[in-house]
């Protein structure tokens, strides 16, 4: 292994397309250019692994296959594997375009194991998908099954967030950040896979969407990474957010976190992935704005979450 520390970030799905944007591919790429430029200073420093989530295109390729009624719909977990290909081979391409032509960048599609008792399925609470009138949900739900819950003033198609248990491609991510290359991995929290139940070992795909933070936190505990960083578009975390009061945490311990509630839509899944990982590593998690992703990672900016805030 080279001596560069290393560092996993989770792009938030702002990095890659904003709610009031089209879903085009033409949005997209121009949301990870902007992202990649933020990121390259990190690839040449640290031992980088970047995570994305995959939200609004998992949902447009479900849209998109509902639409071809010749033949069954695709499910979430092969969906899942066409976004890991498509965001990555922009941020891959963006990314090589800012860095030296000779700094290796890898994308390694990546199976999460997931337990399919998992009280996630009882209870669907994962976005995927566009926003849509609360009439237009209502009639998608009637044609297709599917389950719509509130999200702000819109409505959004939910389903199964289990947790993550095991990352498949631990072995071959970790010989690629050996040569020094940067790797895209476990993109929209990785593919959501199962063993069947039979003593075959034999592994499947579930309907279902892992949440992105989760299994980058996972990651980057397997990884031994130095830094776990979630990249949004947030300054860092905010207690009484959206009030006189709120105010900004910038080095807080996961005990001193664990006291406040966040909205699980939103901030909750970071803190809850960042104290996981404080916790079962003794490190630095960090959350806070794609554009200071540098300087989050010398632990000058954003909220970081640490065993305790004396001297790093």
């Amino acid at each position: 292994m080279n001596h560069k520390k290393t560092v996993v970030v989770a792009l938030g799905g702002n990095a890659l397309l904003k709610r009031s944007e089209p879903m085009t591919a033409a949005a997209q790429r121009a949301n990870v250019r902007i992202a990649c430029k933020a990121l390259a200073p990190l690839a040449e420093e640290y031992n980088l692994v970047i995570a994305h989530g995959n939200g609004p295109q998992v949902g447009l390729l479900a849209l998109q296959a509902a639409a071809y009624h010749d033949a069954e719909p695709y499910p979430l977990d092969v969906l899942g594997a066409q976004t890991q290909g498509m965001i990555a081979y922009m941020v891959e391409q963006e990314l090589g375009n800012v860095l030296p032509f000779e700094h290796p960048i890898a994308t390694v599609l990546t199976m999460v194991e997931v337990d399919p008792n998992d009280p996630a399925f009882d209870d669907p609470t994962k976005f995927v998908g566009p926003c849509y009138s609360q009439e237009g949900a209502d009639a998608l739900a009637r044609e297709k099954g599917w389950i719509f819950k509130q999200d702000g003033e819109a409505w959004r198609r939910v389903v199964a967030s289990p947790e993550p248990k095991q990352v498949f491609e631990l072995a071959p991510i970790r010989w690629l950040m050996e040569k020094g290359t940067v790797v895209i991995c476990a993109g929209g929290g990785g593919i959501p896979t199962v063993y069947l139940p039979d003593g075959t070992r034999t592994l499947v795909g579930i309907e279902a969407v892992i949440d992105k933070d989760f299994a980058a936190e996972l990651l980057a505990e397997k990884l031994d990474a130095d830094v776990f960083i979630m990249a949004t578009d947030a300054e860092g975390v905010f207690t009484d957010w959206g009030t006189p009061q709120q105010k900004l945490l910038g080095c807080v311990t996961p005990a001193e976190l664990e006291k406040h509630e966040f909205p699980a839509g939103s901030m909750g899944p970071k803190v809850k992935a960042a104290v996981r990982f404080v916790n079962a590593t003794g490190r630095r998690a960090a959350i806070g704005r794609l554009e200071d992703i540098t300087a989050i990672a010398r632990g000058e900016v954003g909220t970081n979450i640490m065993p305790d805030c004396g001297d790093e």
